[in-house]
């Protein structure tokens, strides 16, 4: 694994934290509310997507325990569609699907 990878992997380590510690003891209804919360989940999700999309092919193919295709697509669907952003699928995303994703990671990167 490259350097490069080392860091990436970091930013999305450190990112999928961020947005865990922001949304913990959240309801959907404050998520909801809350615009501040809203947008920063979101500028989260794209950083760690954006990271993912630079981790290299090959650590990728690596470690398919990562779903890189669908955290990187988060990120385009963010960035490219941010005029129809679904917030049910922020929240579940941040909810649910992300909550893995800092240990694997740093599983990842004990190696």
């Amino acid at each position: 694994m490259s350097r490069d990878d080392r860091l990436f992997l970091h930013h999305m380590r450190d990112h999928a934290r961020k947005a865990l510690a922001l949304s913990r003891g959240k309801t959907r209804a404050e998520f909801d509310a809350d615009e501040s919360l809203r947008s920063a989940l979101c500028y989260l999700l794209q950083i760690i997507g954006e990271a993912a999309s630079r981790v290299t092919r090959s650590t990728q193919a690596a470690h398919p325990e990562i779903p890189w295709t669908n955290v990187v697509g988060m990120r385009h669907r963010l960035v490219h569609g941010y005029f129809q952003i679904d917030d049910d699928v922020v929240w579940k995303t941040v909810t649910g699907e992300l909550r893995p994703l800092p240990a694997a990671i740093e599983r990842l990167l004990e190696h």
